[in-house]
């Protein structure tokens, strides 16, 4: 179903958009209704999500605690860091951009048919930590149980996430319709066609000079190094899925690398964790919802602290449909102040953007593998022992 996700929503966005007009305000108001329930239902389980999937990654990481393992976690967090901030550079120029929404000068306004809220139990920061310790004291202390417990939490995520990306159609179609009865979709649809655009270049060129670094700068091995991945990026684009897409990902990899053994374990261990195509595209959309929106500009500070808290959760995205966008949705509203509106904006940019991220993702992971791969070898050479009488 999810293959298709991208088609749904676009049919769902111009269906209400033809409709809105013949739709009660009965129907409006329930639709409405409907969308900030499952919103609800996302904020409650995202604490449990987070708590999973980072305990299983910190399991993993405290029973293969060797030099490689830390090399490839500490890379992951700086690449991830790095073009996170990198996109704050890119997304500061939406400010000068035409995106403020005009919105009608209008006393009505669209309420829920009913309201319904679960409590949060925990706050998404605090499953993150305790994910994370809990995880290596655990499997420091009872490996076995640590496997089992891990494999337990993953499968209950998975469910979780699986039941929400069937909802994520009623999700967005409930705040389109608001959106909609606001007068403001239409001015989104032709806004975002220049933010899709920006996008692409920044993640690509950001991409391909990853690549040229790997490759000492030359542009043979550039391009050799790129086609060997090309088949990995369509399957990353039809497939939108970056897990699908892995056992090319590894042939490209074992291609561009020197050490292939090496690069056979390095994408497994990164394919859900090292994003490039998340890390532009989100915070990219998410400076221009706020554009749209009229509200001001994040300082540098301010999107720091966002910027690590993106990291870390990063850690506990599945490779689901729809995860990558789902875990981040209470970082965006705690940091940069995010509504319920805005949060049904850029899940519906996301999915609609999806093939162009994975693609990304996949292309991005491969260069990634060359560098570990270089780190590595430089590693190992460092260690070699000096020749006798030197």
């Amino acid at each position: 179903m999810f293959r298709k996700m991208p088609f749904i929503l676009m049919a769902i966005i111009i269906a209400i958009i033809i409709l809105e007009p013949f739709m009660s305000l009965e129907i409006k108001s329930m639709l409405y209704a409907i969308s900030l329930s499952i919103k609800s239902l996302i904020m409650f389980f995202l604490p449990l999500i987070i708590f999973g999937l980072l305990f299983k990654v910190a399991s993993n990481l405290a029973h293969k605690a060797t030099k490689v393992i830390l090399l490839i976690f500490s890379c992951v967090c700086l690449s991830n860091f790095l073009s996170t901030l990198m996109s704050y550079s890119v997304g500061s120029w939406v400010y000068f951009f035409d995106l403020s929404l005009m919105l009608p000068q209008t006393s009505k306004e669209l309420d829920p048919y009913w309201v319904f809220s679960l409590p949060k139990l925990i706050g998404n920061d605090k499953a993150m930590f305790t994910g994370l310790i809990s995880g290596i004291l655990v499997s420091l202390i009872k490996p076995d149980m640590a496997d089992k417990i891990s494999d337990k939490l993953e499968k209950g995520v998975r469910k979780i996430l699986s039941s929400f990306t069937i909802l994520i159609p009623l999700f967005v179609a409930g705040f389109v319709v608001k959106l909609q009865f606001d007068g403001v979709i239409t001015t989104i649809l032709k806004d975002y066609a220049l933010i899709f655009a920006v996008i692409v270049i920044a993640q690509f060129s950001y991409i391909a000079l990853l690549y040229f670094v790997s490759n000492q700068f030359n542009l043979k091995k550039l391009l050799k190094a790129m086609k060997n991945m090309l088949p990995a990026a369509i399957a990353g684009f039809s497939t939108m899925s970056s897990a699908a897409a892995m056992p090319l990902t590894i042939m490209g990899a074992e291609e561009n690398s020197e050490d292939p053994d090496l690069a056979r374990s390095i994408i497994p261990a990164t394919v859900n964790i090292h994003l490039i195509g998340d890390c532009f595209a989100i915070p990219i959309f998410a400076l221009a919802i706020l554009k749209s929106y009229g509200m001001a500009e994040p300082s540098f500070f301010v999107y720091v602290i966002f910027a690590l808290y993106f990291v870390l959760a990063k850690f506990s995205v599945a490779a689901v449909p729809g995860g990558g966008i789902l875990v981040m949705l209470p970082i965006l509203e705690s940091h940069l102040g995010f509504n319920a509106e805005m949060m049904s904006v850029i899940t519906a940019l996301y999915i609609l953007f999806d093939p162009v991220i994975t693609s990304a993702n996949v292309l991005g992971n491969g260069g990634f593998a060359i560098i570990i791969g270089k780190l590595s070898s430089l590693l190992a050479r460092s260690k070699l022992p000096s020749p006798k009488g030197t």
